[in-house]
């Protein structure tokens, strides 16, 4: 096939997974927000409110994990590859409801936010590149 092509391909790929990417992000900070009122007193209602912000990050997180290995395929056609494990990539969960369960929910959102964080970045770039 035509490199030129290719490489569109590969642009388009990379322009949605880097949306699903940004989604992510702001579910994740949805939930950390209301993490943070949970922890202070929010009580049973800012508790359920939190554990679905939790539930749309995970579904944005898995949507952008199969953008990522369209985008990581596309890009094997351009001969260019993604160099970060997509395999478990953020996965976190809430055991029970307490504090100290609760401040370990706000750090593996904190943690996974990151991870997302590094994920744009390293998209943009390899968009830069293919630009």
């Amino acid at each position: 096939m035509d490199y030129e092509i290719e490489r569109q391909e590969a642009i388009e790929a990379g322009e949605r997974a880097l949306y699903s990417l940004k989604e992510a992000h702001e579910q994740l900070r949805k939930a950390r927000n209301w993490g943070i009122y949970d922890i202070i007193g929010g009580g049973f209602l800012s508790s359920l409110i939190k554990h679905s912000k939790i539930d749309n990050a995970r579904s944005c997180i898995d949507r952008a994990k199969y953008d990522l290995q369209v985008f990581n395929r596309e890009l094997r056609d351009v001969s260019m590859g993604l160099d970060f494990d997509i395999g478990d990539f953020l996965t976190f969960f809430d055991l029970m409801d307490s504090f100290f369960a609760d401040i370990m929910v706000q750090s593996r959102i904190a943690d996974a936010s990151r991870k997302v964080e590094d994920a744009i970045y390293r998209v943009e770039d390899i968009l830069r590149r293919l630009r």
